[in-house]
C-alpha cells in the first residue's frame, strides 16, 4: 500500500519508452513534460506531451515549422476556424510565442488502462495526419500571404 501511494502513475514514461524503442530523438523536460522530434512529408515536426496529474489528463501538441512572413493574425485565425470546422479530433491553434501552427488534443487516462500505446498511436496518426494534410494551406496563407479561403481551394476540390 506505501509503494502505491508513493509511486504515481505516469504515462510520459511510457511515451518515452515508445519513442526510444522507434529510435526518435527525445528531451525529457521535466518529470511531466517530453518532446519528440519526428520527420514528416514536408518538414520535421515536433511533438509535446504534457501530463496534468490532477486531472490525468495527457495533453498532445504537434507543432508544425512554418514562420509566417509576417504576422497577419486575422487571417490566421480564420484560417485555424476554417480547417477546425472539418476535424472530429483535435484542433489546430497558433502559438504566437513560436509564432508557428499546433495542432493539440487531449486525453483522460486510468492507469488501470492497458491500451494507452493503442490509443496514443490513434491520436498521434491523426495529429500527424492531419499536420501534414494542412502544410501545404498553412505555407500558402503564412509564406505567401495567400487568403485562408483561397488556400483551402485545393484542398474542397479532393
Amino acid at each position: 500500500m506505501l509503494a502505491e501511494s508513493l509511486c504515481k502513475y505516469n504515462p510520459i514514461d511510457d511515451i518515452e519508452c515508445l519513442f526510444a524503442k522507434q529510435q526518435h530523438s527525445t528531451e525529457r523536460r521535466s518529470d511531466s513534460e517530453i518532446v519528440v522530434e519526428i520527420s514528416g512529408k514536408w518538414d520535421n515536426m515536433l511533438l509535446f506531451f504534457a501530463w496534468e496529474e490532477q486531472l490525468n489528463c495527457l495533453h498532445i501538441s504537434c507543432l508544425i515549422n512554418l514562420t509566417p512572413e509576417a504576422v497577419n493574425l486575422p487571417s490566421i485565425f480564420e484560417l485555424l476556424a476554417l480547417l477546425n470546422e472539418d476535424l472530429w479530433v483535435g484542433y489546430f491553434s497558433y502559438w504566437e510565442e513560436a509564432q508557428m501552427p499546433i495542432f493539440k488534443h487531449s486525453i483522460f487516462i486510468d492507469e488501470k488502462d492497458t491500451n494507452l500505446v493503442s490509443k496514443l498511436s490513434q491520436i498521434l496518426n491523426i495529429a500527424i495526419t492531419e499536420c501534414e494534410r494542412a502544410y501545404p494551406i498553412f505555407h500558402a496563407v503564412l509564406k505567401q500571404n495567400i487568403a485562408p479561403r483561397r488556400a483551402l481551394l485545393p484542398l474542397t476540390l479532393m
